[in-house]
């Protein structure tokens, strides 16, 4: 007679192989590094980006850059500027221009709430990352303050306590 498993569990359905992911949203196609480092991330929101046919074929490909790019409230529209979304390498005369502004797509009492807050002293647009949800193209953005070089040095100062920490944490666990 067969021998029973112990257990009867049912496997996870297996991921599809071919599909990127990038495309299906467990990685993210582009994150802004610098962002925590240059600035104090207050509040972050979510929003849509109006893209192009080729655009949206780059950012799976992995060709987004947020270095440099910002946010804007102009004319009730929220805008990111600066974003480098390289061309698309089997693109043909329709692609797209690699700086170009693109609108970002949110709720009005979001935007009613952005533009209070960006008016503000001191206080900026910032996008973290840009990822797929549902198929979609979404950028996180970060409200936020700037940074002076003291800060940073102290940011710096209590992440390496933070890991000091840890490690001695984990040392004595260890014995």
């Amino acid at each position: 007679m067969p021998r029973q498993p112990l257990h009867q569990n049912r496997p996870e359905k297996p991921k599809n192989p071919r599909r990127d992911p990038v495309a299906s949203g467990e990685r993210d196609a582009a994150v802004n590094r610098a962002a925590s480092h240059n600035y104090f991330l207050l509040e972050k929101f979510e929003a849509g980006i109006m893209l192009s046919g080729t655009e949206v074929k780059s950012i799976r490909a992995g060709r987004a850059n947020l270095k440099d790019a910002y946010g804007i409230v102009k004319d009730g529209e929220l805008w990111l500027l600066n974003a480098h979304i390289g061309p698309y390498e089997h693109g043909n005369i329709f692609n797209h221009e690699p700086l170009r502004t693109r609108k970002l797509l949110v709720h009005k009492d979001e935007l009613r709430k952005l533009i209070g807050k960006t008016q503000q002293k001191g206080l900026t647009l910032i996008p973290t990352r840009i990822y797929f949800k549902h198929g979609r193209a979404k950028c996180e953005l970060a409200l936020a303050r700037g940074k002076q070089l003291w800060d940073k040095r102290e940011t710096e100062r209590r992440k390496t306590a933070d890991a000091e920490a840890k490690a001695a944490i984990a040392r004595s666990r260890k014995n």
